[in-house]
This record gives structure tokens, sequence and C-alpha cells, in this order.
């Protein structure tokens, strides 16, 4: 429940948002540079400390901050059904930036709280079960809410999607807390300095710094190829009840396989090997959006490839989440994960933005095979990162 919350207020930004600004006739680089509004995502890790650092006064550490962002986020959807691209642009531009602010807070809580929660040989087959809810939460803006769309005005639509964060408030409520290791900072002087201390002091500034560009790139090409996917379609002819029923119902049965195959492939091959084995699958589900641009109107073709999209990169993001979370110290989980979350996010906020003026000038198949490309370096780095003769690289062992 609390991946398919995290997930969704994401996938309202990325597919919804899209779909309703093209829909009111908002230009296509317009809508690519509403990329930018995800800001909060690539700077959470600035703010995480408090997060650590301090607790609401009921449910405790993790369960209060996850009940405020979610209460929060709850509000800020349907008030953006308020609201007509026409006239309020600048508006939505705003309350899309406290969107991607609240919903990055509730990232970071989320992500310490499953951290705490599991153990280390948990991580692995918890994170895709979590991976898999996160990636199912796509349904609601990007199937759901676009089939509303077509027999409702948005102010409807919006309710309704806000609605489906009920689930993760009831969960919260019914959740424990997680166990502690050591004392919470003592001010907020050790929950900023001793994080980053912590992850430089285990093999030096040059290993720490590999670590950072290999986050920063494995994602880098999936991330860019996204970005526009709802408007790719719209543009191919197809209509946004196809859209809905096809497309993106397709991808439930691909992302619930790729979930249960995830969890048991990590547990056999390890994290290091999923890796490998999962970045190769998401880069060539890649070129398929590529042959897609080239097939055009196909109902069969569109629900291969996002069966194969969703199926391929779900496998990507468990094992990539899988590693960051054992790179994480489980003293400082709230601003180390939020650390490198937030780098993973930098090219969805800013790459993304400039994908409406490359499709411009290039067209959608040069576009998806520059994203192609872009996936590559981040493999190039698996050698020294995550070495295929060990199964995963734990913190005692860079250390």
């Amino acid at each position: 429940m609390l991946g398919f919350t995290s997930g969704l207020p994401l996938f309202i930004l990325l597919n919804l948002l899209s779909a309703w600004l093209k829909t009111e006739g908002v230009d296509l680089k317009a809508i690519g540079l509403f990329a930018l509004v995800g800001f909060p995502y690539t700077w959470k890790f600035v703010w995480s400390p408090f997060m650590d650092r301090f607790s609401m006064p009921w449910l405790g550490r993790r369960r209060g901050w996850m009940l405020v962002t979610q209460i929060g986020l709850f509000i800020v959807i349907t008030m953006m059904g308020q609201l007509s691209p026409q006239t309020d642009l600048m508006i939505i531009v705003w309350l899309c930036g406290a969107l991607a602010f609240i919903s990055a807070s509730q990232d970071i809580v989320i992500d310490a709280y499953r951290r705490e929660m599991l153990l280390n040989d948990q991580q692995a087959p918890g994170i895709a079960i979590f991976v898999n809810a996160y990636k199912v939460a796509t349904l609601v803006p990007g199937s759901f809410s676009l089939i509303l769309s077509d027999h409702f005005d948005w102010d409807t639509v919006f309710f309704c999607t806000a609605l489906f964060m009920i689930p993760g408030i009831i969960t919260t409520l019914l959740v424990k807390e997680p166990k502690l290791y050591g004392d919470p900072p003592k001010n907020i002087r050790e929950a900023v300095i001793m994080p980053f201390r912590e992850f430089i002091s285990r093999q030096g500034w040059s290993h720490a710094l590999l670590i950072l560009c290999f986050i920063f790139l494995y994602k880098l090409g999936d991330s860019m190829a996204s970005a526009l996917q709802t408007p790719f379609f719209m543009d191919l002819g197809f209509t946004r009840t196809e859209i809905g029923v096809v497309a993106k119902s397709s991808g439930l049965w691909a992302s619930l396989a790729g979930g249960i195959l995830g969890a048991i492939w990590l547990i056999k091959t390890g994290i290091n090997r999923g890796l490998w084995i999962f970045g190769f699958l998401q880069a060539v589900a890649i070129l398929s959006f590529a042959l897609l641009a080239k097939t055009g109107l196909s109902l069969w073709m569109l629900g291969f490839v996002m069966a194969l999209d969703t199926f391929a990169i779900g496998l990507g993001t468990a094992a990539f989440t899988a590693y960051i979370a054992t790179t994480t110290d489980p003293r400082y989980t709230a601003t180390q994960f939020a650390l490198f979350t937030s780098l993973a996010m930098v090219p969805r906020t800013f790459f993304n933005a400039i994908t409406g003026y490359i499709v411009d000038h290039t067209g959608w198949f040069v576009f998806f095979i520059i994203c192609f490309l872009l996936a590559i370096p981040g493999m190039l780095l698996l050698p020294k990162i995550a070495p295929w003769s060990l199964k995963s690289t734990s913190i005692s062992q860079q250390k």
C-alpha cells in the first residue's frame, strides 16, 4: 500500500498532467518544461535531516510524517482540478510544485520506513514488491483517470484520483513504527553532517563520486523515454480511452509479473547481477518505443510495447532501489536514502524538461534512439559498482 501511495502523485505529474495540458491545447514544448516542477525530487536530501531529527507529536517519527504528507497530497490533487490551463496556468505550475514537494517528502519518510522495517536479506524481495505496487499506481492517473476524462469534467477526474490516497492514509494509521538503529540525531548538525561523513569515509571521495555517477546515469535513458509517453501515444492517433484501456491495462499484468519474477530473480541472482540483467532489458524496452514510432497506429503493438516497458523497467527499478537500500547506513536512513534517490531524479527533472524540444527537432523515432544510447553509460559503470562475481555489495564490503 505504501508503494502504491508513493507512486500515485509522481504518475499524476508524469501521465495525467501531460494529458490534461495537451487536451486543453497547451504547447508540447511547454508540457515538456513542466518536468521542472519535479525540482523538489532532486533536492529532497536538503530537508530530509529534519525528518530524521524531528517527530510529530502523534504516531511517531515515521508514521507522523507519512500521515501529514498523505493528507497534504489529497488536498493539493483535489485543488488542481478546480483550475483551467487556459486561464490559471501559473497557479497550476505552483500547485504542481507543491505536489512534487509534498510527494518528495512522503518518499523520504516511506523510503526510511521501508529500509528500517526490512532486514538486509529482505531488502531485494521487499523492494521488488514495493516497486511493483509503485508501478501499478500508474494505472490510476494513466488509465482510470484518462478514461474518466472522456466522460466527466476535469474537477471530477482529479477528485476521484485524489481518493486513491485514502488507502495509504489508512495503512499509515494501522502499521507500527519501525525499530530504531541507535539514537536519533540530537541536533540539526548531527542530522546533516554525520550521514554525509559516513558515506564519504567508506572508501574515500573517489569511490563515493563513482557511486553517485552510477545512480545518476543508470535510469537516465528510460526516464527520458517515459517523459512524454502519453503525448507520444496521442500524436500517433490513439484516443485517451484506447491509451487508458490498452496501453495502461496491458502494463498492469506485465508489472505484476515483473514484480513477482523480480523478487524471485533478485533472491537467486543477487542485486549485482540483477542490475546487469534488468538494465539490459530496460534498454531493449526503450527500442520498442522507436519501433512503435515506425509502426504507427496499431493497438496490439501499443499493448506489446507497454507490457515490455512496464515489465523491464519494473525489474530495473527493483534492482536499482535494492542497491540504494543496501548502500544506505540504517543509522542515517532518511538523509542518505534521500540523497541517493534525489540524484536519481535529476535526469527526470532537468533532462526531461528538454524532451519536448528534442522531439520537435528530431521526431519520435530518433528521440527514442537517443534515449537508448543514454542508457549505455550507466551500464558501463557496473564492473566497478556491482561486479558480476559478487551477488551483492553491502555497506560492510564498501568500508
